[in-house]
């Protein structure tokens, strides 16, 4: 089936295609296809190849690497939401004799476990799975290279190890999980654990000549959660669209939510590129815009999804190279085309259905200390917070009912908002987490902590 391109104006389009060109012709890729997602459906399609007269489509499956480690984060998700885990429980408790049993199942899908970047040799993505039949030939002798929770060290057999409690807790093959609770719900049918035709074969093309050499094609065995699937553009297209709003049939979007959120501490390194990790997806800031998504490479192929949540675009990109065109960049400049070309139109401004005189008497300008601060009432149900000029602290609040707001972003996520009235019912302050906000800069009418000095405001004599 041929994805409708109508949706995208002829600059936008051809401004894709020439993007991807370049990318496959400075990347000396046999070839390159990409789709792009706009408001949860594919909007684009495009392929270059070296081959005359034949062009890949979205059906052409292509290895997709630690892409697959996204698919793993969202069974274990699911357990979670269904409680047969919680994110803060050691392995110990699910899978005892690891050697890394006190890290917890987020430090896993976090990559702050401590576990090494590999298994033990020889290297995993060139040999048969079948070398590494146990966990312990996956994790070696001494799984844990830093301690555990202290940094961001990406590791492959922590992903395997994820694998591993998916089919203890569901008593079945993590194969077999995938398919029943993410690729048949979202129709995913062209994703597999093993190539389904049509697929491409995966090279490498030599650093110094236009010559290739045909890549060894191995079963990743227990390593299969961590890198075993191939996938379309055309349904990595569809996973992307999940990954921006959820599925109830799949995860809730809250749940998708807290994936897309850092989770791991970051290294100086991490600070400068903009770069972090959540629970099996990758965020960066770029360009001034927020990405999350995953990368993917396995010998002979390459593969990039990246999602702008803002904007709501999201990209996929394949190839079938060991190296070449850094595919993590096109995601990104695929994104940034559709967004800057055609912008996002909002939905229309919609009034409050209902007016309630307590809320709306919190909406307007506050002051912590001397700092003004706005608060707004929105029709979402929700406060929110802000400074009136420069940066600060900003965060929305969602209503308990009881009177009370509890903060759901930034420095006062999870905070309590609490208007506090007078005995006679007027409104005096607002504390939040003891930080008291007044109508007037230390107002001496409410309770300032430490006291307001009793000859007010002076000039200098």
């Amino acid at each position: 089936m041929t994805t409708s391109q109508e949706a995208l104006l002829p600059g936008t389009r051809r401004a894709l295609l020439h993007r991807i060109a370049v990318a496959q012709a400075e990347g000396r890729a046999p070839s390159l296809v990409a789709a792009v997602v706009r408001d949860g459906r594919t909007v684009w399609h495009g392929a270059r190849t070296s081959v005359a007269g034949h062009g890949p489509d979205e059906n052409v499956q292509y290895r997709i690497g630690s892409i697959t480690k996204t698919f793993t984060a969202v069974l274990v998700m699911r357990l979670r939401d269904e409680g047969l885990l919680d994110l803060g429980d050691p392995l110990e408790k699910h899978l005892p004799g690891t050697g890394a049993g006190e890290a917890t199942v987020a430090q896993l899908l976090a990559h702050t476990a401590g576990l090494a970047a590999e298994s033990p040799a020889p290297w995993w993505e060139r040999t048969p799975g079948s070398l590494r039949p146990e966990l312990s030939d996956v994790l070696g002798e001494e799984p844990l290279l830093h301690p555990v929770g202290r940094r961001h060290h990406y590791s492959n057999p922590g992903y395997t190890v994820l694998g591993a409690l998916v089919e203890k807790l569901r008593d079945a093959p993590w194969e077999e999980v995938l398919r029943s609770e993410i690729l048949e719900p979202l129709g995913l049918h062209r994703t597999s654990a093993q190539p389904q035709s049509p697929h491409a074969g995966g090279w490498a093309v030599h650093p110094w000549a236009d010559a290739m050499l045909p890549e060894p094609l191995e079963d990743l065995g227990l390593m299969a959660p961590a890198g075993q699937l191939w996938s379309t553009t055309g349904d990595l297209a569809r996973f992307a669209a999940f990954l921006a709003r959820g599925d109830e049939r799949v995860l809730r979007s809250e749940s998708v939510r807290e994936m897309r959120t850092p989770a791991a501490p970051a290294e100086a390194a991490d600070v400068v590129d903009g770069t972090s990790y959540g629970l099996g997806m990758q965020v960066q800031r770029r360009d001034g815009r927020l990405l999350v998504g995953h990368s993917g490479s396995l010998p002979g192929f390459l593969a990039n999804l990246t999602i702008g949540i803002e904007d709501d675009v999201a990209a996929v990109v394949l190839a079938n190279c060991t190296s070449g065109p850094l595919l993590g960049a096109v995601g990104a400049d695929l994104v940034r085309i559709v967004a800057e070309a055609e912008p996002r139109i909002p939905e229309p401004w919609h009034p409050l259905r209902e007016v309630d005189p307590a809320v709306l008497e919190l909406a307007g300008q506050w002051y912590w200390g001397t700092q003004a601060f706005g608060l707004r009432v929105g029709a979402d149900g929700l406060v929110a917070l802000a400074p009136l000029t420069g940066a600060g602290r900003r965060a929305r609040f969602r209503s308990n009912g009881d009177g009370t707001w509890t903060g759901l972003e930034g420095y006062y996520a999870g905070e309590l908002l609490r208007p506090v009235r007078r005995p006679d019912g007027s409104l005096s302050h607002l504390d939040l987490g003891s930080f008291v906000f007044t109508r007037q800069p230390y107002d001496t009418s409410a309770p300032v902590p430490g006291g307001v000095d009793a000859q007010g405001w002076r000039g200098i004599r």
